[in-house]
């Protein structure tokens, strides 16, 4: 058995015996719906009987009782059973009624019985022996509310939520890194460097603030710099469009419940807020004759979009209703296409290596919706397989069964962030089918009209998104190029605020981002300010800087100090990381060697 299957069949077994444990504890009233295993160990959800409840201070109760049963060192046996064996089986469990009730018929049917008192509705497997169990390492992790199949008009059940690895040392290893990401957590760094924030008169829809938009900023400016090399065009388009549009782009049958629709008296007069910017992109094709000279027509785009999401879905700038897409949108001839996207993953290849972090492919293929020609799809598909085999080698990409886009199979690129987890990203899609519904068309070298093929890509996916994990993965320690503000300003005394407004002037000459406090507080408290914000680099200067035309530097991250650097140097430390996009920061005084 293969580690993977290990841990499911492991953490399965230890989910039964949870089950097991609240029902002893709190009675056979106690009704238990379902408890599947997850990335770092498992669950289960509850109906409790009235006035009953489980708070944090039960956790240590609860596995001691779950101890207590796996040192009975009971058997697991599972048993076939008819729907009817099934359902009378069960007729005092509400929930596993109706999940036997809504199996077909002819379903094939398992229980699970551990030991002679404990039955459970499961495909498994699972252990033979609660034995095997004995050297488990599991804590309880946390409770709470959960929909009864994730649906609110449901019976609000009690999930408890359990860490389980195979020892004690995994385990451990595992708390210690959930304790770092939740330090952090951009949804904790986020406002406390006053970089976003949210309001409940628009769920999902952040504001960013003045510090977080210099983020933004800097980050965007970053994306046209490299773009621009590629041969992109940027543009804008409406925010809203008429449901013709998106009738005619496949949205609205494939993806209206995701909109938010404005409804008029007739469908004339019915709008929609765009969740995507394709069509946008398509219309500006469209807007002339286009020739095959023009192609590959390199389209970007970063609009706000906005799509329909749960509330419980939301989360902070990770999921959201409102972002902008990094969008690009490339027209092509079919003998285009191996070398564009080939380009597109060289462009993935250097924004993500900017910031350290490295990503893999996945290829997700035809959905159950599909819209279009299966032969134009099986010919997409198998187009996008060669242009990754001749990247990456054969078996050094995955595959995604069924998770394509509705108009055309996609390439997903995933990366992986300080941490170590793993985060879908950029995606870069094939579409034979907009081009076809919008009667896309190019006059070819032999002057036929020919249909292009079109190419939708993000690299970033959403800005939003992108940096709450550049806050998560810096824990909000931009580097140098991307930080709100690069340089902070110390006056010592209010005798040095004339030689530190001419400095001040001199960073904002040069575009460096700077903030000063010219205040009459104590210098301590100024130094604090900005390293509470994660400056870069603090300025402090006195008798001997003014004196000298120099600065002194406080180093983030550290005690140490550059004293009496010249200030035509420091600008040039300044120049160096922009122009480099380092992500370190300059900690000495460059020599000549440098």
């Amino acid at each position: 058995m293969d580690k993977e299957k290990y841990l499911e069949v492991y953490r399965h077994s230890l989910a039964h015996i949870l089950a097991k444990a609240v029902i002893e504890l709190y009675g056979k009233d106690v009704q238990y719906a379902i408890g599947p295993q997850i990335a770092d160990g498992f669950y289960y959800d509850f109906g409790l009987p009235e006035g009953v409840s489980i708070q944090e201070s039960d956790f240590r109760k609860i596995e001691d009782k779950m101890r207590e049963i796996i040192k009975r060192r009971e058997d697991w046996t599972v048993k076939e059973v008819s729907k009817q064996e099934a359902l009378d089986l069960f007729k005092d469990q509400k929930y596993k009624t109706e999940l036997i009730k809504d199996l077909p018929e002819g379903e094939k049917i398992t229980i699970y019985w551990t030991g002679d008192d404990y039955v459970d509705l499961c495909r498994g497997p699972h252990v033979d022996n609660s034995q095997e169990l004995m050297s488990a390492a599991f804590e309880i992790r946390s409770v709470s509310g959960a929909y009864w199949r994730g649906d609110e008009h449901n019976d609000s059940l009690t999930r408890i939520y359990a860490y389980a690895f195979p020892d004690k040392q995994q385990l451990k290893e595992h708390k210690a890194l959930i304790r770092e990401a939740k330090e952090r957590d951009h949804k904790k760094i986020g406002p406390q460097l006053d970089l976003f924030m949210f309001d409940e008169t628009a769920p999902g829809m952040p504001y960013w603030l003045p510090r977080g938009w210099k983020v933004f900023n800097a980050l965007l400016d970053f994306w046209r710099e490299i773009h621009d090399a590629h041969g992109y065009q940027e543009i804008s388009g409406p925010v809203v469009s008429k449901k013709e549009l998106w009738v005619t782009s496949g949205h609205w049958a494939h993806y209206q419940d995701g909109m938010f629709v404005i409804p008029g008296e007739d469908d004339n007069d019915t709008y929609a807020l765009k969740p995507m910017n394709c069509p946008n992109a398509i219309k500006v094709y469209m807007n002339k004759a286009r020739s095959y000279r023009e192609l590959p027509l390199r389209i970007n785009q970063v609009d706000v979009i906005h799509r329909k999401e749960k509330s419980g879905e939301l989360n902070g700038l990770f999921r959201v209703q409102m972002f902008r897409q990094d969008d690009a949108h490339t027209l092509v001839t079919e003998d285009q296409i191996a070398s564009e996207i080939k380009d597109i993953m060289d462009i993935a290849t250097e924004i993500y290596g900017t910031f350290g972090l490295t990503y893999k492919a996945e290829l997700s293929t035809r959905p159950d919706d599909y819209m279009g020609d299966i032969e134009v799809w099986n010919k997409a598909e198998a187009d996008l397989k060669d242009i990754l085999e001749k990247t990456y080698g054969a078996g050094n990409y995955e595959i995604n069964e069924g998770d394509g886009a509705f108009y055309g199979p996609k390439i997903d690129l995933k990366m992986k962030d300080a941490l170590g987890r793993e985060w879908q990203m950029g995606t870069i899609q094939l579409d034979f089918q907009l081009p076809l519904n919008f009667d896309m068309k190019y006059t070819a070298a032999d002057s036929t009209i020919k249909r292009p093929v079109m190419i939708h890509r993000a690299i970033f996916g959403s800005m939003e998104r992108f940096i709450g994990i550049l806050i998560e993965n810096f824990k909000g320690a931009f580097p140098f190029w991307l930080s709100p503000y690069q340089v902070g300003i110390v006056p010592i005394r209010q005798e040095h605020n004339d030689y530190a407004k001419e400095v001040e002037t001199l960073l904002r000459k040069n575009h460096i981002r700077v903030e000063a406090d010219y205040s009459e507080a104590n210098m301590k408290n100024k130094i604090k300010t900005f390293k509470n914000y994660k400056d870069p680099y603090i300025l402090v200067l006195g008798d001997k800087e003014k004196e000298n035309r120099t600065v002194s530097i406080n180093l983030r991250g550290s005690n140490k100090q550059l004293n009496d650097v010249p200030l035509d140097v420091f600008l040039d430390m300044c120049d160096q990381m922009v122009e480099e996009h380092s992500l370190d920061l300059l900690d000495h005084i460059p020599s000549s060697e440098d």
